[in-house]
């Protein structure tokens, strides 16, 4: 499989993947209008950014490419962790990679972000996506005006979340956005 790196100083470059890695990127169409969404609030050169489910990195390295300060990678899977930090390696990106269960990464960081990218699997059961949310919340991880986005499946609605802000839909996936 094939990532395309949209924007930045990577643009157009393709990145193959492993087609062994139990993961769903995020599609180019999807990326593409996040990223809009992203490059008329923020400033991403000063965000520190973490992305949860990283999987082959498609985020991770949209961020690298454009700019970002820092990043940080989680995914628990051996192979996906092992590619993303290889492939940051090859570009010289700033993405730090680490093999870890996202809940329970969540539970014990001290560490702020600018902004949190989720992209959990889509058949992740909808409690353990709330306790995402809450986690990040209720333990202060965000910056101050930072915001967390969690892409996830058009049949659930986060809207009712205390902490919701809005929503857009591409195709299947939604980037709902918290603050």
């Amino acid at each position: 499989m094939y990532i395309r790196i949209i924007s930045g100083k990577y643009k157009s470059r393709r990145i193959k993947a492993p087609n062994n890695l139990p993961v769903r990127p995020t599609t180019d169409r999807a990326k593409e209008a996040l990223f809009n969404i992203l490059q008329n609030r923020y400033y991403i050169p000063e965000l520190n950014i973490l992305d949860l489910f990283t999987g082959t990195g498609n985020i991770a390295y949209e961020f690298g490419s454009r700019g970002a300060k820092g990043i940080l990678a989680i995914d628990k899977h051996f192979g996906a962790t092992r590619f993303v930090h290889q492939t940051a390696k090859e570009f010289d990106l700033p993405i730090k990679v680490y093999k870890k269960d996202v809940l329970k990464f969540l539970s014990t960081t001290g560490i702020k972000f600018d902004l949190i990218f989720a992209d959990p699997p889509y058949d992740m059961e909808i409690e353990l996506q709330h306790k995402m949310i809450d986690l990040v919340f209720d333990r202060n991880l965000l910056n101050d005006n930072g915001v967390f986005i969690l892409e996830h499946i058009d049949k659930i609605d986060f809207s009712e979340h205390s902490h919701f802000d809005f929503a857009r839909k591409y195709g299947l996936s939604v980037f709902s956005f918290f603050k």
